[in-house]
Order: C-alpha cells, then structure tokens, then sequence
C-alpha cells in the first residue's frame, strides 16, 4: 500500500497537469479565434449580425417601398354576415361585419398626382368588388368552423382577426390585406 500511495499521487499531479494544460489551450483558442482579425487563418469564423441602421442604407439604396401601416392603405367594406357557429350543443350564430383594409397594388401609388390616385382608386374599388364572393367564401368558410368558445374572448377575435387576413390572402393572392376591423361582432 505505501507502494502504491506515492504512484497514485504521481499519476494524480499527472492528471491534474494534463487537465489544465487542456483548459489552457481551450482557452487560447477560443481567445484567438474570436479576438483575432478576420484575415488571420482560423479553423472557422464566427458570423455576426450588423446594426439595421446599414439595412435602412441598403433598402434605401434599393428604392424599395415603405410597406403599408395600419390606417394608410384602402377601406372596403364587407357585407354583414350572419353565420351559424360550429356548437353541437345549442344553435349558436355569429353576426359579424367587418372592413378589410388593402394596400394599394401600385408601389408609385403614393407619389402619383391627386387625378391618378383617383383614377388608380376606381380601378382598384372595381378590381376589390369583383373578388368580393371569393373574399365572402373564405370569410364565411372559416366562420362555419369555429364556435362559440373559440370567438367570445378578445383573444379568440384577435386569432380570428389574423385567420381571416391568412384565409383572404390565399382565396385572393393578387391583394395585400393589412388588417381587418370589426364594425359589429354579435355571437349569440
């Protein structure tokens, strides 16, 4: 056992040294590779996210537009609807009326002259009023499916909200939707 006591307390030390000789070089390497210039040979390099101040730079440089915010774009509204709520416990319905608020389709649309706006206006009223069934059907569709605990809560609305904006857009893809506005919401 005395034998044995000193090798063990050798092999020990040994272990130790090798332990902290490899945190070291961990360490270093670690320094070294995210402290170094990028031009310096590294096993990889770590990618970084810039500010968005040179994304607006960019976007800027590109001429793209301003996406539409809620309250810029156009207001058209729908029909009331009166639907039957999908409750197999009593005949509950909804009545609901709503406005959809589109962007208008052409990016020059904000820099045009006043008679363009409007010229451009009535062509995009027309080109909105023929999709309406299209637009009614997704609506109406989507309405039949839910019932009364998935629609009385401000939460239940706001999913719907963003439901309905979801199921217009692929019924009517040529239309960009911002938002929906509910005018009236009765479940009974």
């Amino acid at each position: 056992m005395k034998k044995i006591l000193p090798i063990l307390s050798i092999v020990a030390k040994v272990i130790t040294t090798i332990g902290m000789v490899c945190v070291i070089v961990i360490s270093l390497a670690s320094a070294y590779i995210i402290f170094a210039p990028d031009e310096f040979p590294k096993p990889f390099h770590l990618s970084y996210i810039y500010p968005t101040v040179q994304a607006q730079d960019v976007r800027v440089a590109t001429a793209t537009p301003e996406p539409y915010k809620a309250g810029e774009g156009v207001m058209i509204n729908m029909a009331t609807k009166i639907i039957n709520l999908a409750d197999s416990t009593a005949r509950k319905y909804i009545r609901l009326t709503m406005v959809m608020e589109f962007a208008p389709g052409d990016p020059t649309y904000r820099t045009m002259a006043t008679e363009a706006q409007t010229v451009y206006m009535t062509a995009f009223h027309e080109k909105v009023t023929t999709r309406m069934p299209l637009m009614d059907d997704a609506v109406i569709t989507l309405l039949s499916t839910k019932s009364f605990g998935d629609l009385y809560t401000a939460a239940g609305k706001e999913k719907l909200r963003l439901e309905l904006v979801q199921a217009v857009t692929v019924r009517v893809p040529d239309l960009t939707i911002i938002s929906v506005y509910f005018t009236e919401f009765v479940v009974q």
